[in-house]
């Protein structure tokens, strides 16, 4: 693939990359900012890049700062770059919300078919829990309508199936959040100092490398191979012992974005060596039980002390990411700790939406069935249409999980894939953003959340595009200087 422009892109690099002002089409301000587009959808100048000083970029091209001008005028009107306080004019991506031409951040639309986030529609059971939840909600509201810490009957609930799972749990051991995304970051926040390392694997949950740089941590990855996800004990025991983390984040079962799910063993050896070496983890159960091939594996923490792990799930992907409810599961202790952090920042959670919950998560094995049936058609209704389409793409089937992590063939980029689909009506995440620095842009992620119908739709839209972007990745172009 070609290489990309570092994030702060001098004159001299990107008038290389444009070539000479004599061959574009006239006007030469259209057709400059018609390059620069150009260079954005082949991935060669990636979106949140600076571009040069007006002054600058004139001279590298020997033409006139009126014609540079010109050029990014017309950019920021059709959306490709904007101007940033301090940070001059920058590039951007048409409704990407300049978010690095990820199409990270949510957006609805008629017609756009949303691969950027791996979350189904409602569960059939959403709505009769809620009407069930309104019928309730006449007992409780006498009260103050708080429930720090969670509603008791939720934390029942939510303990009663750890316990159902192979780890007995209390309720005073569950702290009820708006989220799963909420409970790490609480944990996060009150377990981490700025400075601390923490174990990632990689690649790994967007969000939650978000989370630890906001934070200050400092990352250590530990790369993860689908094929094998058992090795990943071995490399996570070595970076433990010489990068002594403080905490580590984990996802044992059908990984986001690899669908990588560690063994009933595997996940034993790995939580006794980070235990040992003074680790505490933070293991994300929001796709444990999303298991379409095969059957439930115990938790992770099983069988270790309760303080070693703090357990965060929720029913985003069981029943419908609009439904802020989330949980954690530690030591009553250090839930009674991040359970008072938590009511500091926000008194409670939303009582009708726990009334509902606590319905659910009563309910979630019928919850389940039919949300792993769907996922299942939807899946090999994705692998099919990928197996035929594109078959270069490579695809390691994942038993379980949201999304298929797929190898892209030589010469494709993930960012340009990415920048290319959003004009179209495809919005996707960049590989990039499943790790740090510029990895992964050689992979894309494509979540089988969607009805089937737009599984297939996403696919034509990625096999017309595919070819193009390939076909442009000979030019040449100046080497990206390594970011530390």
């Amino acid at each position: 693939m070609p290489p990309l422009l570092d994030q702060s892109t001098p004159a001299q690099e990107l008038a290389a990359l444009i070539g000479p002002v004599d061959s574009l089409p006239a006007p030469r301000y259209a057709g400059l900012a018609r390059r620069v587009r150009e260079l954005v959808t082949a991935g060669q100048l990636p979106a949140g890049s600076r571009l040069p000083a007006e002054r600058d970029l004139a001279t590298a091209l020997a033409t006139s700062r009126v014609t540079i001008a010109s050029a990014y005028r017309v950019l920021r009107e059709e959306g490709w770059a904007q101007t940033r306080h301090g940070s001059g004019t920058v590039v951007d991506v048409p409704g990407s919300g300049g978010d690095g031409g990820a199409g990270w951040l949510p957006r609805v639309a008629p017609g756009l078919i949303d691969l950027a986030h791996a979350a189904p529609p409602a569960a059939p059971q959403l709505l009769p829990a809620y009407a069930r939840a309104l019928e309730q909600l006449p007992a409780s509201v006498g009260g103050n309508g708080y429930a720090p810490h969670g509603l008791l009957e939720l934390r029942e609930a939510v303990a009663a199936r750890f316990t159902a799972r192979g780890l007995p749990t209390d309720p005073e051991q569950v702290v009820v959040t708006a989220g799963v995304g909420d409970a790490t970051a609480l944990a996060l926040e009150q377990l981490l100092e700025p400075g601390d390392r923490v174990l990632v694997t990689h690649p790994t949950y967007a969000g939650s490398l978000r989370m630890v740089e906001a934070g200050h941590g400092r990352l250590v990855p530990v790369a993860t191979d689908p094929a094998s996800p058992d090795d990943l004990v071995a490399a996570a025991h070595a970076a433990a012992r010489q990068s002594a983390p403080r905490l580590a984040l984990l996802e044992p079962d059908f990984a986001n974005p690899t669908g990588a799910r560690l063994s009933a063993a595997g996940r034993r050896r790995l939580a006794a060596t980070l235990w040992q070496q003074g680790v505490l983890t933070v293991v994300d159960e929001v796709s444990a039980e999303l298991h379409l091939d095969g059957e439930a594996l115990p938790p992770y923490a099983a069988g270790l002390p309760d303080a070693a792990v703090v357990t965060v799930g929720g029913l985003s992907k069981a029943v419908w990411g609009g439904m802020r409810i989330g949980w954690l599961r530690t030591d009553a202790a250090l839930a009674d700790r991040l359970g008072t952090a938590y009511a500091r920042r926000q008194l409670s959670v939303g009582l009708l939406d726990q009334l509902a919950a606590t319905l659910l998560v009563r309910d979630l094995d019928a919850v389940l069935a039919g949300r792993r049936a769907e996922l299942r058609v939807q899946r090999d209704v994705l692998l099919s249409a990928l197996a035929e389409q594109l078959p270069d793409w490579q695809v390691r089937p994942p038993a379980g999980g949201l999304s298929l992590w797929c190898t892209l063939p030589p010469g494709l980029s993930s960012a340009a894939l990415a920048a290319a689909a959003a004009p179209r009506g495809l919005l996707l995440a960049e590989g990039r953003a499943f790790g740090t620095g510029h990895a992964f842009d050689d992979h894309q992620r494509l979540p089988y959340t969607r009805p089937a119908d737009e599984l297939r739709e996403a696919v034509d839209v990625l096999a017309a595009l595919s070819q193009g972007l390939r076909g442009g990745a000979g030019q040449t172009v100046v080497r990206a200087r390594t970011v530390v």
